[in-house]
């Protein structure tokens, strides 16, 4: 199986948060599985950051890419194919980051990680 994970879905798992489901915890741990970080997701924590909403201990830039190698996370960029998708999509949901994160899944026929209820009303396979 291939999985995106959603923005909290990353945080969660890189920090051992109880919040991460334990059938999200076991597929991520699956060595079967690939697992994904979009750029999406990298922009929404790197803005959060920077406007004092989410604190890190480390700076964005040096903190994704060494969580990500050390949970075998692989980044995947914002495809043409996937921002072409986004008007495609319902209003079911209306923050950006989350609703190209189904665009992506949809496109890389990913299944997306999410606690987020609206997200899993999308034509999308989700995990949570």
């Amino acid at each position: 199986m291939t999985l995106l994970l959603d923005t909290a879905a990353f945080l969660w798992w890189v920090t051992g948060s109880p919040r991460l489901s334990k059938g999200a915890r076991e597929a991520l741990t699956d060595p079967g599985n690939d697992v994904f970080l979009s750029a999406v997701s990298a922009w929404e924590i790197a803005l959060k950051h920077a406007l004092g909403k989410l604190p890190l201990p480390e700076e964005p830039e040096t903190l994704l890419p060494r969580l990500r190698s050390a949970h075998r996370v692989e980044e995947l960029p914002l495809s043409e194919a996937a921002a072409l998708q986004l008007p495609k999509l319902p209003p079911l949901h209306r923050d950006p980051f989350d609703r190209m994160l189904v665009c992506q899944a949809i496109v890389h026929g990913m299944t997306l990680v999410t606690s987020d209820p609206p997200l899993r009303r999308y034509p999308v396979r989700a995990l949570w």
